[in-house]
Formats: structure tokens, C-alpha cells, sequence
């Protein structure tokens, strides 16, 4: 299987067992999953490779949705790095225009590896650009993806045992052969009683089964959201905003020394509540830091690139200009509280 013909999931594992395996561990131990708001299927396998430090075992057997969490982490940075050096032309580049940007940036920005994870991250997330990705680790022997022999299959808590159908359909037919068995020897055991002449009285009318009962579905729903005294004397948390995530203009929380004369820049941000007087927000950037969270709906709602929702709540005037880009699910909205 070559990385032009391989899948986008087989590529994703392919790339994480290509990796260095320090460097991609020094990135898994960096992450906080005690307690995180993360789920199990990611949580639980990126413990267990805290644990068992087999990156190769992980890539092969791990449930693919932490086989991408981790490829995204690897490959956040460097994917900065080559949208900047695409320029306009990062939404969908020609081939040409995206070898020209790798080219410029390996060995001296960017190594072999962290291509390799731009690339293979690009292709298992199915980018306009995954053709040329493809095309580019199979026409360079050092960017070539390690062959592993894919593990998921079989049985775990996180992964089903997937059965083969033959084996199901002999399974089904040693079923049937029992039962047949079984009825005939009931049949040969079963002693013949002359009938009986039936009672004379009225039978009681049938009862009718109880109808059945849809099963619990568990609903989620939207976790309220809690102001301080300040922040409750101004604003609405049910505003019609609330919950939507918009592009406005965002004060700075300090002052830019490049730039001390700008106050502000147009940003996305997540609104928290709304009054006539403005809005109550929290900013949307493109870096991580201690103080920002993974925006897990960046995708959905058209950034062009990974984005991170800081806890710092900021009042933007009512005068500014606001476009809706979207509403957070439930979900969504709970993972940031």
C-alpha cells in the first residue's frame, strides 16, 4: 500500500508510526489528561501511551479519533509555518505552488518529520490540497511513510471485535443444527395423553401486553453560564448572541509594544452574554498558550486553520461591528466551561 493509494485513516497511522518516536512522546507527555475535557477514546489510549511508550503499537492499534488528536498536535505548528509561506494561495494551492512552500521551509524552518506530519495530516483530514500531499511523500524516498500492520481489528474496550463473515455465517448454521437437535429430542420424549374433554367456562378475555417503552435518551443540554457580580449588573446571558461565535473587534488585554497606537483587531470570539451597551466575549486566536483551550469547532465554522478560545472574558463595545459566523452546539459550549 503506497501513499497515493492508502486511505486517509491508514495514512494518519502510517504518519504517526513515521515519526520520530522522542519527539512524538515528549509531546504526549506535555499533555494534562487527568481530568481533562476530553473523550474517553482519546483520553484513554494517549494514557496508555504515557504508560507503555510504544508510539508504533499506539499508531497501529489506537481508535483512530486519538491516532488524529495526536497527529494534530504534531503538526499544528508546522502547518502555520507552510499556510504562511502559501500565502493567498493556502486554501487550494497547485502542486507546483505547494512543493515551491515545503521546499522553502525544509531544513531550514522545518525537518523531515514535520513535513511528513503536515502532509500526512493534511491527507487523513481529506484538504483540497491531500492530492499533492500524496504525490509529495511518494515521489521523495525521506518523506516515505512507515509499512505497519494495522492492529484495530481486533478486540479491545475502546474497539469492537470485527468477526470474519464466514465465521459468522458457520457460527449461525452450528446455531441452527442445535436447535433442530434440541426440538427432537423434546419431541421423541414427549409422552402421548389422550385429549381431554375442555371445561365448560367463560375464559377470561386476554390481556393485552403492556406497550413498550421507548428507551432513555440522554439529551444534553447547554450548561449555564456564571457571571460575576460586575458581569451580572451588564449583561444578559440570554441574549440572542449568546452562544454564537461572531467576528468583532477584540481590545487587546495589554498594550503592543510594536504597535502601541492599535487598541484592537477584528478576531473571532465566542459570545458569553450581550446588552445594549455591547457584548461579553471570549477571543479566538491562533496561538496556544496556558491560558487558551483547543476550539474544537474551528472546522465547522470556516476558520482556515487550528484555533484556540482564551478564558480571559472581554467587553467589545456596542458600536462594533458584529458577523455571525455560526452557534456553538451544546456540546461545543460545554467543553469551554
Amino acid at each position: 500500500m503506497t501513499e497515493v493509494t492508502a486511505s486517509p485513516h491508514d495514512v494518519l497511522r502510517r504518519t504517526v508510526a513515521t515519526l520520530d518516536a522522542d519527539a512524538v512522546m515528549a509531546v504526549v507527555d506535555s499533555l494534562q489528561l487527568q481530568g481533562a475535557k476530553v473523550s474517553a477514546v482519546v483520553a484513554v489510549p494517549l494514557r496508555n501511551l504515557q504508560k507503555k511508550r510504544d508510539v508504533a503499537a499506539f499508531a497501529a492499534g489506537a481508535p483512530i479519533d486519538a491516532v488524529a488528536g495526536l497527529l494534530e498536535l504534531l503538526a499544528m505548528d508546522p502547518l502555520e509555518k507552510v499556510i504562511e509561506a502559501l500565502g493567498e494561495h493556502s486554501e487550494t494551492p497547485t502542486y507546483e505552488q505547494l512543493s515551491a512552500a515545503v521546499a522553502s521551509l525544509r531544513g531550514a524552518v522545518l525537518s523531515d518529520d514535520e513535513v511528513i506530519a503536515v502532509l500526512g495530516f493534511a491527507i487523513g483530514n481529506e484538504f483540497p490540497a491531500a492530492p499533492h500531499c500524496r504525490r509529495l511523500l511518494g515521489e521523495d524516498d525521506a518523506l516515505a511513510l512507515a509499512e505497519i500492520e494495522i492492529t484495530i481489528g481486533h478486540a479491545s474496550l475502546l474497539s469492537p471485535k470485527v468477526v470474519d463473515e464466514s465465521v459468522r455465517e458457520q457460527r449461525r448454521a452450528r446455531r441452527e443444527q442445535e436447535k433442530a437437535r434440541k426440538q427432537a429430542r423434546a419431541a421423541k420424549a414427549k409422552p402421548a395423553t389422550p385429549a381431554r374433554a375442555k371445561p365448560d367456562k367463560k375464559m377470561p378475555a386476554p390481556v393485552a401486553p403492556p406497550a413498550p417503552t421507548a428507551p432513555a435518551v440522554l439529551e444534553v443540554t447547554r450548561r449555564a453560564l456564571t457571571l460575576t457580580p460586575a458581569e451580572a449588573a451588564l449583561y444578559d446571558p440570554a441574549h440572542p448572541l449568546a452562544g454564537a461565535v461572531v467576528t468583532t473587534e477584540v481590545p487587546f488585554d495589554a498594550v503592543d509594544p510594536v504597535i502601541p497606537e492599535q487598541q484592537s483587531k477584528i478576531r473571532p470570539a465566542v459570545v458569553l452574554a450581550g446588552a445594549e451597551q455591547g457584548l461579553l466575549v471570549r477571543g479566538i486566536y491562533s496561538n496556544p498558550s496556558p491560558s487558551r483551550q483547543l476550539f474544537t469547532a474551528w472546522r465547522r465554522l470556516g476558520l482556515d486553520h487550528v484555533s484556540y478560545v482564551d478564558d480571559a472574558r472581554i467587553s467589545v463595545a456596542a458600536d462594533a461591528t458584529v458577523a455571525r459566523l455560526g452557534v456553538l452546539t451544546d456540546e461545543e459550549w460545554n467543553s469551554l466551561f
